[in-house]
């Protein structure tokens, strides 16, 4: 059956129609974004161009790390959902539900900030739609013109997610090798056409107050809002294909980690020798002014610009796909509220999860770009207490369940998925911890993550019906699917 209804436990299922090219572009078109754009001055000022890069090498090393925990859970326990379901049978209904919860939360404010970014991209582009100022947040305008394109480009991503898994696939193909190509034409031209001497200081500038270790470590710990995308491929390993084969789907993890690392490496280089570092910081768009303003070319500015929109939309596209998963996943299980679970009967897809995530998605734009840094650091927090949660998950099943059968089996056994807990525990404790340098910011930052506990808590308690309904058997079955035994 397609739809589950009242006290039925007919398990519902999503359209397969992702194949193996599908999955890596689902993963690393979510894993570039827009963020190299729009933050690039921001890692500048902290660490400087080569702290940055060296920052961007240990998150991926770590990422790499965390990923090969994916690369071992992901064809072990190939459903939708991906960390729901592996918490769920490492530790049961509420851990399932927490780690969740902050999941869907960490994808949807990637969504968020993709919203934001739309008008901040195309505002470079075409100057004159910045008007009818609204209000201001954090020192920023917020422009009805940027709402409406939000709102316009939060239904186009919506609507595709809405009428099917395979339309939202092969946008995220075409988009992703568009992107590629752009993005190869540019960092070319910055490095060839570059001075390495640009890069001093290289390791920031204690006249703008940062740089040094500290700096470093205060972009290290975004890391996972900039990586996360290769974990959207367990979201959606249900909807794989007949002739995508299972135990590749690892290694579609692997690649979109290693191939995101070289690329954001590339970027940092060809933007730090364009010119100049210290004089694009505190530019909107950082990247595309560094372009800008050492080759004095509006064709390739506007080149950046469009890989710069390619990236945004398959990132926002991968991360909505991901974050309506892991609510239907929660619904299908009966952890929050029923309907969430449901699929559209012509479709295939998670109708009313992707409607909450475009509806969120939207509201949040309403914080403007002065949100921006919020959203990333409310996301890293999110999203690395998940990858804390993967590890974990997995620790437990290899002493648990050493029977199950694992197409591909992670070097390092068990010492590494430590490594990757120890790694995310870190991160955590960095943005906690009084006095960080990466501390979550007042008020606004706490504010966002207090009410995303808050609203989580009302999502728990709401479902407790439904749970109740249920026995954890047909839990699990509607979970784990063959899996749950």
């Amino acid at each position: 059956m397609s739809e589950a209804l009242g006290g039925s436990t007919a398990r519902p299922e999503l359209k397969k129609a992702i194949g193996g090219f599908g999955f890596f572009a689902l993963a690393f078109g979510s894993m570039i974004g827009v963020g190299w754009i729009t933050a690039l001055g921001g890692w500048f000022e902290q660490a400087g161009p080569v702290g940055a890069i060296v920052a961007f090498a240990a998150g991926g090393t770590l990422m790499l790390i965390i990923g090969l925990c994916y690369a071992e859970v992901t064809p072990m326990l190939p459903v939708t959902g991906g960390e729901v379901a592996y918490a769920y049978k490492a530790f049961g209904t509420s851990h399932a539900f927490v780690i969740g919860w902050f999941l869907a939360f960490g994808y949807l404010s990637v969504s968020a900030f993709e919203a934001i970014s739309v008008g901040l991209v195309l505002s470079f582009l075409f100057p004159q739609i910045d008007v009818l100022p609204l209000y201001e947040i954090a020192g920023s305008t917020v422009y009805a013109s940027h709402l409406l394109l939000a709102l316009v480009f939060t239904g186009f991503i919506t609507a595709i997610n809405y009428f099917g898994v395979g339309i939202a696939s092969r946008v995220q193909v075409v988009l992703t090798v568009l992107f590629l190509l752009c993005a190869v034409l540019f960092v070319a031209a910055g490095i060839a056409g570059g001075d390495i001497e640009n890069l001093a200081p290289y390791f920031g500038d204690s006249a703008l107050g940062s740089g040094g270790l500290a700096g470093m470590l205060a972009v290290f710990v975004t890391v996972p809002f900039w990586y996360v995308g290769f974990d959207t491929i367990p979201q959606a390993a249900e909807e794989r294909r007949e002739d995508s084969p299972l135990h590749r789907l690892g290694l579609y993890v692997v690649l979109a980690i290693v191939f995101s690392t070289v690329f954001y490496i590339a970027i940092i280089l060809g933007a730090g020798m364009a010119g100049p570092w210290r004089d694009i910081v505190g530019e909107d768009l950082p990247t595309a002014a560094a372009f800008s303003a050492a080759f004095e070319s509006q064709a390739l500015v506007r080149l950046v610009l469009v890989a710069g929109l390619i990236g945004l939309l398959t990132s926002w596209n991968g991360f909505f796909l991901a974050g309506s998963r892991v609510l239907f996943s929660l619904g299908r299980g009966r952890i929050i509220h029923e309907s969430f679970g449901r699929t559209h009967a012509r479709y295939g897809t998670p109708t009313k999860a992707v409607l909450f995530s475009g509806l969120v998605t939207f509201l949040s734009a309403l914080l403007g770009r002065g949100a921006i840094i919020a959203f990333v650091d409310v996301g890293s927090f999110c999203i690395a207490l998940a990858f804390l949660g993967v590890a974990l998950s997995l620790i437990r099943l290899r002493k648990a369940f050493p029977d199950l059968e694992r197409p591909y089996r992670m070097p390092g056994g068990s010492a590494l998925a430590y490594v990757a807990a120890a790694g995310s525990l870190f991160i955590l404790c960095v943005m906690l911890a009084p006095g960080s340098p990466s501390q979550l910011v007042w008020p606004l930052e706490w504010l966002i993550l207090g009410a995303l506990s808050v609203t989580g808590v009302g999502f728990w308690f709401a479902a407790a019906a439904y749970r109740q309904r249920v026995s954890e058997m047909d839990r699990a079955r509607l979970i784990l699917e063959d899996y749950a035994s």
